[in-house]
């Protein structure tokens, strides 16, 4: 699977400077939030990057580039430092959320059980099937996607619910993205704190990683 997840010369070509780390965990055992998570997430309200933090806004950018109006659907981080504190989802969800603050970057996470296929970023041509609640991509819109439709919209905004981490995920993918002023150097020392966060809540996982881009 992580050998096989690709993005598209056209995502490239509107952001030569994107990439992704992608982090694969194996053999998970999530769980409900508790006293080990919440103090994740308070240590993230303190040290979360600012909404007007240059990494965020060169997503707001990326935003404008494909036609996204960035106040309105706004990039996952964007949204995720100005819901102080972060709330409480699971373990493995609460570790990258609180990644994802104090590092300046967007983090997916994925089922990835629930995937078809192989996730690929592309630039929408308009009829991949898509959640309700989700609605269509536009001609153009930067989507993450499998065989069966797309998982996220707007490059980070928002997560189809059948690929959702949930408490009774064992396998997740995490999408960890950069565009400058993020370095490479600053993307993988995200996706290692992930990865100690994740061994932390279960020692015996197997964790796999690829930089693309």
């Amino acid at each position: 699977m992580i050998d096989d997840i690709w993005v598209d010369d056209a995502v490239t070509a509107l952001r030569p400077d994107f990439a992704v780390l992608v982090v694969c965990a194996y053999g998970l055992r999530n769980g409900p939030s508790d006293d080990r998570s919440r103090a994740w997430l308070a240590d993230a309200a303190v040290h979360a990057v600012p909404q007007d933090d240059e990494r965020i806004e060169a997503w707001r950018t990326a935003y404008r580039a494909f036609g996204a109006k960035p106040q309105r659907t706004r990039p996952s981080v964007d949204a995720l430092v100005r819901r102080m504190p972060l709330p409480e989802i699971n373990l493995v969800v609460d570790a990258y959320n609180s990644v994802s603050v104090r590092h300046g970057l967007p983090i997916g996470g994925e089922d990835l059980r629930r995937y078809q296929g192989v996730a690929r970023l592309v630039r929408a041509a308009g009829d991949e099937p898509s959640e309700e609640a989700l609605g269509d991509p536009g001609i153009g819109e930067v989507v993450w996607r499998d065989d069966a439709g797309v998982t996220c919209r707007r490059w980070n905004w928002r997560q189809c619910v059948r690929t959702r981490i949930t408490e009774d995920t064992v396998d997740a993918l995490f999408l960890l993205e950069r565009l400058e002023p993020l370095s490479l150097d600053a993307l993988r020392a995200a996706g290692d704190d992930l990865a100690g966060m994740l061994s932390d809540i279960d020692p015996n996982i197997r964790i796999g990683s690829r930089l693309i881009g």
